[in-house]
């Protein structure tokens, strides 16, 4: 059969969680199932290396789609062409984002609702799409797919669907993502923080992910460090950045914050796998890649007693309030000193990190598919 794709968030050297999800998820489907054809739909010129097998049409469909107005116009004018001129069978969208106009039935994933929870930490206009359009896609799919139990039941009761219409594919961790060497560790933290320990936070930075909390209680931690630790922020800055900037200019310790921007994935698993701890504290997440790969690299988890996270981290975290900046603080004391605990959480870490690999991802995904393309034949 033939089917459709939402390709546009496979950019070049600029995945993020969802891109990801994309990447390693279709990359599987696609090469184990050469008896459909699928067509990838980009919003711009893509890059060959995301044309994953023969049985793939890679095409273009303008204009880019970085703007609220442009999503309108891409998702309600220029998809339903393409579906009906290429005759797809079926539609995928791994971003959650959907046509109404189209009579295709289509199978978004829908990640995460925070902006229902959480509505002011985003652009005014991002969110009104979201909250007008979310709750029509996700009645109109013929499926539903999501990456956490949360995130299900969340989906559910907030658009009052029957939980058995939607299905749950965990995400997983690049391999990249291992321990590295004491060798390898001591080269890392003199490049980046002159050779002391450090505290890593992995994320895009927008008000959700909470970094003026984490900078925050890493203050206060650092009233009582002795060790000399650093905190290690990787990622680019999203929108609604004020509260970070203001959070630096009243802290004390501000010359122990590194800020190294995004970083590729070869950079970021060595950074991750050199880091004394992962400190990921957000006040909302469909899932939290980033405690997953730290699982990976063997480090230990500091992460939110919130939304899906004690779900990916099971046991083998500190789960903290992430409004609570001194309870924080106390879990990177915890670590900084007490190196029994930090190794008890590594060893329950690599029983939890199990649960999750794209390989399982692909296979829960393409029995999602699946169970739309046996409709659709009926």
């Amino acid at each position: 059969m033939r089917i459709a794709v939402n390709t546009r968030l496979l950019i070049k050297d600029k995945l993020e969680g969802i891109g990801w999800f994309s990447y390693e998820s279709l990359n599987r489907i696609v090469k184990k199932h050469p008896e459909h054809q699928f067509i990838f739909i980009f919003d711009r010129k893509y890059h060959p290396d995301f044309v994953f097998a023969d049985n793939v049409s890679p095409i273009v469909v303008g204009p880019p789609t970085r703007h609220p107005i442009l999503w309108w116009i891409w998702l309600e004018f220029r998809i339903p062409h393409i579906l009906k001129k290429y005759k797809a069978d079926l539609f995928i969208s791994p971003d959650g984002f959907m046509s109404l106009r189209s009579k295709i039935p289509t199978l978004p994933v829908i990640h995460d609702i925070n902006f229902e929870h959480y509505p002011e930490q985003l652009p005014k206009l991002v969110r009104k799409y979201y909250q007008h359009f979310f709750p029509k896609w996700a009645k109109k799919a013929m499926r539903i797919g999501t990456v956490s139990e949360f995130s299900k039941q969340d989906i559910a009761k907030a658009y009052k669907i029957d939980s058995n219409k939607i299905d749950v594919y965990y995400n997983g961790s690049n391999a990249m993502y291992q321990p590295a060497s004491e060798g390898k560790k001591l080269s890392i933290k003199k490049t980046y923080t002159n050779g002391n320990p450090y505290f890593i936070f992995v994320g895009a930075l927008n008000p959700r992910k909470n970094i003026p909390g984490l900078i925050r209680a890493f203050d206060h931690f650092k009233s009582n460090d002795k060790a000399g630790f650093k905190l290690v922020i990787v990622g680019d800055a999203m929108h609604k950045t004020d509260a970070i900037k203001q959070s630096l200019n009243e802290m004390t310790h501000k010359a122990d914050i590194i800020f190294t921007g995004r970083l590729n994935v070869q950079d970021l698993s060595g950074v991750l796998a050199a880091a004394h701890a992962l400190c990921f504290v957000p006040f909302f997440e469909g899932f939290g890649i980033p405690i997953v790969e730290a699982l990976h690299a063997e480090i230990p988890v500091i992460c939110s007693n919130k939304s899906s996270m004690p779900e990916v981290a099971g046991d083998a975290a500190i789960l903290v309030d992430p409004t609570d900046d001194n309870e924080i603080a106390e879990a990177m004391k915890r670590l900084a000193e007490n190196e029994i605990l930090c190794q008890e959480l590594v060893e329950k870490g690599k029983v939890q990190r199990q649960k999750f690999s794209w390989d399982k991802t692909a296979e829960k995904f393409w029995e999602s598919i699946e169970t739309c393309l046996d409709g659709i034949k009926q």
